[in-house]
Parts: structure tokens; sequence; C-alpha cells
């Protein structure tokens, strides 16, 4: 039986109040959650602001912080660093800023100060070169003075003491002759000596002439063939050679620029040396050897002579210095003094070294301005030594 139609009507009814009731329901939901939306965003949003004004607060105090400890510090010691970079070297960098700002600025004045110091140091340096230079200025004019007085003593001994010095000599020896029988021995033997001191007197005047000319002769530097210049001395010593029985060799001369002259003087003082100061245990025998540097020559005169002790190497160049009593050797002590002069004069230096073996080995060098004269030579005729005496 089908239910009545009241029945129905009432439960559609008794729905549309519970859907209702439902819709209310879920509405009065909707509008919580909405409300409570709007209100944590609006938490967020005051967040996010007061977030914002922190960090903008920060920002201006980390700024207002920087500025004040870094870069107006740094702009300050920028500045004073400036100033004294620009010359006003005396302006004191005084410390600015804290931490690592003041740290900086207290090394940069330390550093300005040594600077200061340094400089005050290189004032006071110059100050002393410019009065070593006036010294210099005037010693260079009392050195010339000196050598104008050299030059004239240089005159007065060549002509004003030789001359009494031949006369003494000359009449002690006439005194002798004419008078000879009436004197005894004694009297012999003091003219002997009158003599003999006014012969060696005029030798020593002689040496200290050339001793006091080299330099200022006015000779003009020309080209010298060392060999050449040997064979003169050679020459001249010939009969000194043959009398020691000696040996002289010698490796290829080069040839140089220097005034022949005193390059003569040089090469006869040295091998006369060589003679003089012969070993009587051996036979003589002198070596001039050649080596050749990049701007020099570099010589030197070996012999086996009686040596020098290396204590004396330095001595021996002195003028008048002797290592032997006149009445072993004779000589003024002029000579290595004389060739020390000329090669220093021709821009050279010259030194002694002990010979392996005994004697002496003299070595000085002479510029290498012209090439070696000794290229003419073969090999088979460098090998060869010429024997002389």
């Amino acid at each position: 039986m089908a239910p009545p139609v009241g029945d129905g009507l009432r439960s559609v009814a008794q729905a549309r109040e519970d859907v209702g009731a439902y819709l209310d329901v879920l509405g009065a939901a909707r509008s919580a959650t909405l409300a409570e939306r709007q209100a944590w965003d609006a938490v967020l949003v005051g967040a996010i602001v007061t977030l914002a004004l922190v960090v903008v607060l920060l920002g201006t105090l980390m700024w207002l912080a920087l500025e004040s400890w870094v870069i107006k510090p740094a702009a300050t010691l920028t500045k004073a660093v400036r100033t004294v970079a620009s010359g006003s070297i005396e302006t004191e960098i005084r410390p600015v800023g804290a931490g690592e700002i003041m740290s900086l600025s207290l090394h940069v004045e330390r550093m300005r100060r040594e600077l200061l110091h340094h400089m005050e140091d290189m004032r006071l340096a110059q100050q002393e070169v410019e009065n070593a230079h006036v010294m210099l200025t005037d010693q260079a004019r009392e050195l010339e003075r000196s050598n104008r007085d050299l030059e004239h003593f240089a005159y007065v001994a060549s002509h004003d003491l030789q001359e009494p010095l031949r006369k003494v000599a000359g009449f002690s020896q006439m005194l002798q002759q004419r008078y000879g029988d009436s004197l005894d021995d004694r009297a012999h033997q003091y003219i002997e000596f009158a003599v003999d001191g006014a012969k060696r007197m005029q030798e020593l005047i002689k040496d200290l002439l050339s001793f006091s000319r080299v330099g200022r002769s006015g000779e003009e530097h020309a080209t010298v063939d060392l060999d050449e210049v040997l064979s003169q001395v050679e020459a001249d010593l010939s009969e000194r050679i043959a009398e020691a029985g000696a040996t002289i060799t010698h490796d290829p001369l080069p040839t140089v620029r220097g005034e022949p002259r005193l390059l003569h003087q040089v090469a006869a003082n040295l091998l006369s040396n060589a003679l003089k100061f012969r070993s009587p245990e051996r036979d003589a025998t002198v070596h001039l050897e050649v080596r050749s540097m990049r701007t020099a020559w570099e010589i030197s005169v070996v012999d086996n002579g009686i040596g020098i002790e290396p204590q004396y190497a330095d001595r021996v160049f002195v003028i008048f210095q002797r290592l032997h009593p006149r009445t072993e050797y004779s000589g003024t002590g002029i000579g290595l003094a004389l060739v020390k002069r000329i090669v220093e004069h021709h821009g050279g230096h010259i030194w002694i070294e002990p010979t392996q073996g005994g004697g002496t080995t003299v070595r000085f060098t002479l510029a290498r301005t012209v090439t070696s004269g000794g290229g003419r030579r073969t090999s088979t005729e460098r090998a060869q030594s010429t024997t002389l005496g």
C-alpha cells in the first residue's frame, strides 16, 4: 500500500530544513576560517613590515658605524698620506679611527718617521759629498801646484844638483890622479867613497827624474809592438845577459797603445831585476808569458831567481824600499816603483806572485786596444823559445 502523500511532503520539508541548517553551519565555519586567515595575513604583513624596518634600521646603523669607524678615518688617512707624498714629509700623520684603521695609521706614521730619518741621513751624506767635493777640488789645486813644484824640482835636479855632483866626482878623481903618490891608503879610500857617493847620488837623481816625469812628458800614445820593445831591451842588456849566462824566452807579445819610451823602461827594469836577483845555485832563466783577457793583456815575467817572500810582495813597489843591503845588490830602490807608476799610467795594474819551484813572477796588465802582433807567428814558432846569452 503506497505511503500517504502528507508524509512525503513532511519528509521533503524536513530534508530542506536539515540542508539549510547544514548550510548555515558551513557558512559559519567558512566565515570563521576567513576571519582567522585575515588575522594571520595581518600578522604576517606586520611581521614583514617590522622585519623591513629592522633591516633598514640595522643597515642605517651599520652605515653610520662604517662611515664613522672606516670611511672617514680612511679618507682622513688618505688625505694625510697624499699630503706627505706631495713633499710635506714633516707633516705628522695622527692616529685615526679604531682597530685596524688605527693600527694602519700608526704604521704609516712610523714609516713616515723612518723615511724622514733616511732623508736626513741622505741630506747629511749629500752634504758630506759636497764637502768632500770641495776638499777634492782644493786638493786638486794643491796637487796641481805640487806638480808644478815637482816639475821645477826636476828641472833643478837635472841641472843645478847634478852639476855640483859631477864636480865632486870629477875633482875627487883629479885629486886622486894628481896627488895619488902623496896620499895613503885611507885617503884613497875616502876619495873612492866620495866618488861612489856622488855617482850614486847622480843615479838616484836620474831615477827620481824618471819617476816624476811619468805621465807629464807630453808624449803621444802610439802603437807599440812589445816584440820589438823586448828585442831592443835584450840588445841593451846583451852584455849582462851573456855575463849571467841567462836564457830568455817569451810567448808572442801583443801590440798595445802607449808611450814607447815608458814601456821600454818597464821591460828593461823587469828584465834587469830578473838578471840581478838570479839564484847562484842554478842557471838564470826568464820567460815572458802572455794571457789574453777580454779588455786587457796580462803579461808575466817569470824567473827562477832568489824569489820574494809573500809578505814583501807589496813593499817592493814602494819607492826607496829595499829588501837587501846595497852591498849585496846595487840599485836605488826606485825600479819597481817606477814600473808600477808607468803601468798604472797606462791604465793597468801590477802585482807579484811566487814562482813554483823558486823564483818570482811579476804580472801586469795593459789595455787591449790593438790586435796582438803575435798573430803573425806560426804555431811551431810559438812553441819555440828564443834563447839569448
